[in-house]
């Protein structure tokens, strides 16, 4: 097919997104596809046109105008298929607010607030956790310890987000948990567990070498693994999510607890999703072409 790739973009996850892209459009090639990498810019509406030109869309846009339907309506508009959630789905998982109000419904979500003003009150006492509306990456997230800690993330954040999530904070395992349709059927792949050699798994300990140990799969007895098996598929449909996504969430004394879903996972070498598909025995290119099955033609 001839595929496109849409990668970079304007938001601060432009970086992770270069490196996901080119992972993709080199796995592309190597399964036989005539592929165009395209730096999704400011200059994106002039090339948009001859989008409508290609078999299919690959998304590997991750943040802002990416993940958060503004890119999955234009394709629609221009009714060009995909790879990925649509409209709905993206913009629903990429506002944590709007997911947990669907989400919670089904599966236990940590305690939360919003906040669009500085505070030292924290209703779900110290540590707790602060972390954007809308980011991804694990961007603009702290924990806090004490009163002075919250008041001063908060401050620093609202500046640029204008809204801010206040949430208890579980502290337990944190896993991640890779879902994709294949023959019709959602898969959930290799749970994995996350040991960051950080307070928790942040930025940089996502995307800096070495800084966090993959365990795969997570050690889990069956009724843990059922739980969290059971609870990631219920927020995957909840959602409406399409093709694949990967969920994350804390493990605490059999619970799940959900964190989010990321409609458009990392395709990094440090990647999660990637990883997952490794201890199931897929390549990378298995991975890609598994996506690009997922899309319906």
């Amino acid at each position: 097919m001839r595929i496109a790739v849409l990668m970079g973009g304007i938001s601060r996850e432009r970086e992770i997104s270069l490196r996901s892209g080119e992972n993709v459009v080199k796995a592309l090639r190597k399964l036989g596809h005539e592929v165009a990498p395209i730096d999704v810019k400011e200059d994106f509406f002039h090339v948009l046109p001859t989008l409508k030109q290609f078999d299919l869309i690959f998304i590997a846009l991750h943040g802002k105008f990416g993940e958060d339907g503004t890119v999955q309506a234009l394709l629609d508009w221009l009714g060009v298929p995909y790879t990925g959630s649509g409209v709905l789905a993206s913009a629903l998982c990429f506002d944590k607010l709007m997911t947990y109000r669907i989400v919670e419904k089904f599966v236990p979500v940590p305690e939360y607030t919003v906040f669009d003003r500085p505070t030292r009150n924290s209703p779900f006492g110290f540590p707790c956790v602060v972390k954007p509306r809308k980011e991804g990456s694990s961007i603009g997230v702290h924990i806090c310890d004490d009163a002075e800690e919250l008041e001063r993330n908060l401050q620093m954040e609202l500046e640029l987000y204008g809204e801010m999530i206040l949430q208890r904070y579980v502290q337990g395992r944190e896993l991640t948990v890779s879902v994709i349709e294949m023959d019709g059927e959602l898969k959930v792949l290799p749970i994995l567990e996350l040991r960051p050699k950080r307070r928790f798994y942040d930025y940089i300990a996502k995307y800096t070498p070495n800084m966090t140990e993959f365990v795969l799969p997570a050690p889990l007895t069956e009724e843990e693994y059922r739980t969290v098996c059971e609870s990631c598929l219920r927020a995957f449909k909840a959602c409406e999510c399409r093709g694949f996504a990967r969920i994350d969430g804390i493990l605490k004394d059999g619970t799940f607890y959900f964190l989010e879903i990321n409609t458009i996972p990392g395709m990094t070498d440090l990647s999660d999703m990637p990883a997952s598909a490794r201890a199931a025995g897929m390549s990378f290119e298995d991975l890609i072409d598994a996506i690009v099955k997922t899309v319906k033609r």
